[in-house]
């Protein structure tokens, strides 16, 4: 069972190796990165690819760790209990099998993805240690031990909001998602818009690193948000002369979907009054 990649997602060598490393020593694959930089879609990709069924588990500040297991809803057992239901004397009734559950009991090997893990409070990961680690956990209230019956490739994407416990990172597989250059994006934007004006890309992502690398830029544009910024420029039937601007107009064509905060906007405003003035 290897990673090659697919038709639909650009993976770098690098990339390819962290996942097929974490396949071979059974490790969760951790990956960090920028916001927007395929992280999610790289778990989807690998199921698809292996032709794994995937499980998500999308992570909130409100997330407990315990939910991704399983969660016993106590409340609905006292009020069928008030009512005469039968189904009360079976507490399995009321216990909602979590994501880890559903990849431990699956019928075959699935891809288990725990999505923006940095996103939960700061022990959620000490709290998934063990579950991950021996792959089993203890149901308390049937007294019944949950072991995983084929070990669930583990994808975790963190965009790096909070620090992880070492003690946690120790049990994983760690790869980082640099931001592609410019012959890695050229190629995603290949996947994602095939036969696109070579001219028109060329100017487009000159464009793009350029604001990319403004100094004082708040938020970089990401790899998603340049996609976006292409499919409307695509919509807009814009041509490589629209986009080539004077040095007094630095704000780009259709810059919201680039520049997604009132800062950074006005960081090219004022750059373009400096330019203006200096003329």
């Amino acid at each position: 069972m290897k990673f090659e990649g697919s038709a639909e997602y650009v993976a770098t060598p690098d990339l390819k190796v962290a996942v097929n490393a974490a396949i071979t020593l059974e490790r969760p694959l951790l990956v960090k990165g920028e916001p927007g930089t395929g992280k999610t879609e790289l778990a989807r990709q690998i199921a698809s690819s292996l032709g794994l069924p995937l499980l998500e588990w999308n992570v909130k500040s409100t997330t407990r760790a315990a939910q991704g297991l399983y969660e016993y809803d106590a409340v609905s057992r006292l009020r069928d209990s008030q009512l005469g239901d039968p189904r009360v004397q079976e507490v399995g009734n009321y216990i909602r099998r979590g994501p880890v559950w559903q990849a431990f009991t699956a019928t075959g090997k699935v891809v288990l993805l725990i999505d923006e893990i940095d996103k939960a409070d700061i022990e959620f990961p000490n709290d998934l240690l063990q579950e991950l680690d021996r792959m089993e956990f203890f149901v308390y209230e049937t007294g019944e031990t949950v072991r995983a019956t084929h070990r669930p490739i583990v994808i975790i994407t963190s965009n790096n909001e909070k620090e992880l416990p070492d003690a946690f990172l120790r049990r994983c597989f760690f790869h980082y998602i640099r931001f592609p250059d410019a012959e890695t994006l050229q190629r995603i934007v290949d996947v994602h818009f095939p036969g696109i004006a070579p001219r028109l890309v060329h100017t487009a992502l000159t464009q793009f690193f350029e604001i990319r690398e403004t100094p004082g830029l708040k938020k970089k544009p990401s790899t998603s948000e340049v996609l976006d910024w292409l499919k409307l420029l695509l919509a807009e039937g814009m041509q490589p002369e629209d986009l080539r601007q004077h040095p007094t107009q630095l704000l780009p064509k259709m810059h919201g979907a680039l520049l997604k905060n009132e800062q950074d906007v006005h960081l090219f405003e004022r750059l373009a009054f400096i330019a203006r003035r200096d003329r």
